[in-house]
């Protein structure tokens, strides 16, 4: 089992957009194992978004991520990393599949939605990051009809 971290953006909270997000993931069979609501710290956005520091977008990125509110989750089962991945889409909304949050939803890539981990040691620098205090342990009996 994989733990990822899925933000849903600013874009995506002012549209409303926060139930149908994780609805598609509770629908996939993923467990959500952490949740917050919170409008990130410029403090928290650079930490997070550190590794595009030096990039020409960056100043802007921050100043998105920071302009409202986002709900910060951790998502947990079998290749969740993938999977959100999957669920989520290709960064740029243009070359999103339908069926995708972006592939539906958005249509910049500077306003895409959602944010996922790419890979392992990213979920867990992020996870620590949002969620210093840990994520919920729970078993929900559901498990027994999603894996074998």
């Amino acid at each position: 089992m994989e733990t990822t971290f899925v933000m849903i953006k600013p874009d995506g909270v002012e549209r409303g957009l926060i139930s149908e997000v994780i609805g598609r993931f509770e629908r996939r069979g993923l467990k959500m194992v952490g949740g917050r609501f919170l409008q990130p710290s410029l403090e928290l956005a650079q930490k997070h978004y550190s590794v595009h520091s030096e990039r020409p977008f960056f100043t802007a990125l921050i100043e998105f991520i920071t302009s409202g509110p986002v709900f910060a989750m951790a998502w947990k089962g079998k290749d969740a990393i993938g999977i959100a991945r999957f669920i989520i889409g290709a960064t740029n909304p243009a070359e999103a599949a339908p069926g995708t949050i972006r592939g539906d939803y958005a249509l910049d890539i500077g306003r895409n939605i959602v944010h996922g981990s790419d890979g392992q040691d990213t979920a867990m620098s992020e996870l620590n990051l949002w969620f210093p205090d840990g994520l919920t342990v729970w078993q929900p009996t559901r498990e027994s009809h999603i894996y074998e």
